[in-house]
């Protein structure tokens, strides 16, 4: 399942949400310049383009750049497909954008319908499923674990 994160303008409706996969972006691995564009990223896609520009130069400076040139345009695609959409939310948020929460969905449309159908109409007071909270009896332990979890409610 993909994690969507819901943004939403505060004076705009609730039907103008936009919702941002959070994972990797193949488009923007493959072609990391135009997807930072396409998504209005003008000082990301500029310093992307600065960058390329940067290691084509020293490539045709000397031997040892001619190996790490190359390598370091990889680490710019990879860096761009990994953080590509943190890069865009952080975008949104500075546009104004209010974070709105995270819906776990197959797809976008499957995603959207959970979003709004967890929504309450304003002014009514519909029923709307929550996750149960946990028990007090089913607390963690205090005290140190052996390995990496503390498994609750044993010892």
């Amino acid at each position: 399942m993909a994690v969507y994160v819901v943004m939403e303008r505060p004076d705009a409706g609730r039907d103008r949400a936009v919702f941002v996969r959070d994972g990797f972006t193949v488009i923007g691995f493959l072609l990391p310049f135009l997807w930072l564009l396409w998504h209005r990223l003008w000082i990301e896609g500029a310093l992307a383009i600065g960058a390329a520009l940067l290691l084509a130069a020293a490539e045709n400076s000397g031997i040892p750049f001619a190996v790490l040139a190359p390598l370091l345009s990889i680490l710019v695609s990879i860096y761009v497909g990994l953080e590509g959409s943190a890069l865009r939310l952080a975008a949104m948020r500075r546009r104004g954008f209010v974070d709105r929460g995270v819906v776990e969905a197959d797809s976008l449309g499957d995603a959207e319908v959970r979003y709004f159908a967890g929504l309450r109409p304003v002014g009514t007071t519909a029923v709307v499923p929550v996750a149960a909270a946990p028990s007090p009896a089913r607390s963690a332990m205090a005290g140190p674990a052996l390995g990496l979890l503390a498994y609750p409610g044993t010892r």
